[in-house]
């Protein structure tokens, strides 16, 4: 394990989910969270989560046909999720406005399949999130340290 990351595990869709809620409260206008993983392994489920703690009630499924979902916030801010499951290239999502997505000072932003767009992240303002199955429903998500409080211990729960 890198000392600047924590590796926790879930064991559910809804433990992942409530992993999301509570990272929400870490989170700040204009930051981006980048979610690598596999089909079904989880980002959505975090996505989702993340915007529960953000306040956002209004059901928030994987952007997948249409690129991007705005949601506001309770709080005046915005949430913006985006898959790139479907861009090809920088140049694809440079021609859609990502641009005005990632990090934009009034949002937090989260990007599914962010390995298509890398090259228009910037890695001080971006958070790598890791996730991947361990067994049925069980995942392992490596985060960085600063997204967890001081309260989590590697299996994703509170003491």
């Amino acid at each position: 394990m890198n000392i600047d990351t924590v590796t926790l595990v879930t064991a559910s869709d809804e433990a992942t989910e409530d992993l999301g809620r509570r990272l929400a409260a870490r989170l700040r206008a204009g930051m981006v969270l980048a979610l690598y993983g596999d089909l079904g392994a989880g980002k959505t489920v975090l996505s989702r989560g993340i915007a529960r703690g953000l306040g956002i009630e209004e059901p928030v499924t994987s952007p997948t046909f249409t690129v991007v979902q705005e949601y506001p916030c309770p709080s005046g801010m915005l949430f913006f999720h985006l898959d790139m499951y479907r861009i090809d290239s920088e140049e694809s999502a440079l021609a859609f406005g990502i641009e005005e997505y990632l990090y934009a000072p009034d949002a937090v932003t989260v990007v599914e399949w962010p390995e298509r767009i890398a090259g228009l992240l910037d890695g001080q303002g971006t958070g790598i999130v890791r996730l991947s199955h361990l067994s049925e429903g069980q995942r392992q998500i490596v985060l960085p340290a600063w997204l967890v409080s001081d309260r989590e211990d590697n299996h994703g729960e509170k003491p």
